[in-house]
């Protein structure tokens, strides 16, 4: 199946004001356990709750933030907690790290590590209002591949940010 048709299936909360976040964080916490369970690694409860505080919005949260929210229901954590869990969350694909925030947010794509060589990860991110949308797009792919594979190039992970302001923030 072309990754432009992927893109087409899914919601755009740029675009989608009316946008169910709940069947976000289920379809997430679902596709996680899912994703560990085939992997053999296991979804701890504390990996999970760290996963579902990602997913709480569409807007990139910081590891400190991720711990403040942790340690307001679970008392007092230790900082070394979080990060080994979004370790964890990132390796298996779960969450990406957006480097230009020093934030993380969830994947929209969580099992493409197991389809692919290395996982792509294309995003466009709001300057005013913080959202922040994953987005797969073949071209993109074909010409990132085909720039690497010139230059002779193996890439083992692959994250663009784009920065700019959404429709909503423009209008």
């Amino acid at each position: 199946m072309a990754k432009n048709a992927d893109y087409q299936r899914i919601e755009n909360p740029f675009a989608a004001p009316g946008h169910d976040h709940s069947s976000c964080i289920v379809s997430a916490l679902d596709g996680a356990e899912a994703t560990c369970a085939r992997r053999g690694e296991r979804l701890t409860p504390l990996r999970r709750q760290v996963l579902e505080l990602v997913w709480r919005g569409h807007r990139p949260v910081g590891a400190y933030d991720l711990l403040a929210l942790l340690q307001d229901e679970r008392g007092r954590v230790a900082p070394p907690t979080i990060y080994r869990a979004l370790e964890f969350l990132c390796d298996q694909g779960l969450v990406h790290r957006l480097d230009s925030l020093q934030a993380f947010i969830g994947c929209g794509h969580p099992g493409s590590h197991d389809e692919e060589h290395h996982h792509a990860a294309h995003f466009l991110i709001c300057q005013e209002c913080g959202l922040a949308v994953e987005m797969r797009d073949g071209q993109l792919d074909g010409a990132i591949n085909g720039l690497a594979g010139r230059a002779g190039f193996t890439i083992a992970d692959e994250t663009v940010e784009i920065s700019g302001l959404c429709a909503e923030c423009q209008g």
